[in-house]
């Protein structure tokens, strides 16, 4: 077959290797930990179990569920469909190992470091060599402390933290900010709408012809007008309230800055049932090799990932994210309205852009995301598609048309 070539069995192998290292150092970890604990009595596993505390002393523990962890995510990682292994996690958690062994030796320090490696105690030979080489070169108190930044920041690396985020969290967590009361619904609303109140009715165009054509004999009847448009029900006035915008304004500039991704809202587009936010990504500062400092826009990735983050802060579900609005260079962040206006179909067909519409033919669908009438013409639509996710008003479009 054509699928399978030789880059496709080049896959299959690697990943056939990957999950045979997995298995076998599952394996090692569970008879290191069985060894450790003495568990199981053998000529080779204790001497084993003796090497392990010789190299890495207390933290021999640490390595034989290290030797597990590793197989257990070479053997996720392969079920996945995943080919490159992310080694940057594995140095990460090597150098937090490393850092934690050399302290466990720098802190036991009550006997002879050296003979307290040779007995299996405090971080080994690894912890004894490191803490030694460190405490003479800075001293005791400024090895532990360079030690605790390197184990930190090989534990934030493994584990792929952001230590902004950590402090920010810390910082909540012991000094909580005050509640942010609800906005009471009797305060009458404000519209912001660009759009004026309805025009008044325009006068039906007359179709009528009087045509009177003889056919097997009979008189065709006269043609009646269309019925005015005053028999349908206007639309309802679309409102928000100022203060809510500029509340959910605030929330989408503070949400995205918490996350290093300055951005500031140009535009507020209010539409039915949703309103639409006009963002310009800010700049983000780095001082380069040079010392200079560099400023580079953010990217539009960046704020197209953070969407459940601003749904959860915003309160609100879904929040889709237009990146770029077209026509604009501007992102548009669609936010749900509290309250969904009703769209009626004499406004659509009282607007400027349906009456300019020149056929017998012409289609009143709706309203976009910034309140703006919707019009077709049905007579050059060689084929017509109505697609939408569920619940989005397909069903609805077509018994209008």
């Amino acid at each position: 077959m054509a699928g399978k070539g030789p880059g496709s069995r080049f896959t299959l192998e690697r990943r056939l290797w990957q999950e045979i290292i997995g298995l076998l150092l599952l394996a090692l970890g569970g008879v290191t930990l069985l060894s450790l604990l003495s568990v199981t009595h053998g000529t080779l596993s204790d001497r084993w179990a003796d090497l392990l505390r010789q190299l890495f002393g207390w933290g021999a523990y640490a390595v034989a569920l290290g030797l597990g962890a590793v197989g257990i995510a070479l053997l996720l990682h392969s079920l996945r469909g995943l080919q490159e292994v992310p080694w940057d996690q594995v140095i990460g958690a090597e150098l937090a190992l490393a850092a934690a062994l050399a302290l466990l030796h720098l802190l036991s320090r009550g006997k002879d470091p050296f003979r307290l490696a040779q007995e299996g105690g405090g971080g080994g030979y690894v912890g004894w060599a490191i803490s030694h080489l460190l405490t003479t070169a800075l001293g005791p108190p400024t090895a532990a402390l360079l030690l605790a930044v390197i184990g930190l920041a090989g534990l934030v690396w493994a584990l792929r933290l952001s230590p902004r985020r950590l402090a920010q969290g810390a910082m909540e967590a012991l000094f909580p900010g005050p509640e942010v009361a609800e906005l009471p619904p009797e305060e009458p609303a404000v519209a912001i709408s660009p759009r004026e109140a309805p025009p008044a009715p325009a006068p039906p165009r007359v179709v009528s012809r009087r045509r009177k054509r003889k056919r097997a004999g009979k008189v065709e009847p006269d043609v009646e007008g269309l019925p005015p448009l005053d028999l349908l029900a206007p639309d309802s006035p679309q409102a928000h309230r100022e203060a809510v915008l500029q509340e959910r304004r605030r929330i989408i500039e503070e949400t995205l800055a918490s996350f290093g991704v300055p951005v500031r809202v140009v535009s507020i587009s209010q539409g039915p049932t949703i309103t639409q936010f006009g963002v310009e990504p800010g700049y983000l500062e780095r001082r380069g090799p040079d010392g200079r400092i560099r400023r580079r826009k953010v990217r539009v990735s960046k704020i197209q990932a953070l969407a459940k983050d601003l749904a959860l802060a915003l309160a609100a579900s879904p929040v889709r994210i237009e990146a770029p609005v077209p026509g604009r260079s501007i992102v548009g962040i669609e936010v749900p309205n509290a309250e969904v206006s009703l769209v009626a179909l004499r406004g659509v067909m009282e607007s400027e852009a349906f009456q300019a519409l020149d056929s017998r033919l012409k289609l009143a669908l709706g309203r976009d995301v910034s309140g703006q009438p919707v019009v077709a013409d049905l007579a050059i639509m060689p084929h017509l598609l109505i697609a939408g996710a569920t619940g989005s008003g397909k069903s609805v479009c077509s018994n209008s048309i």
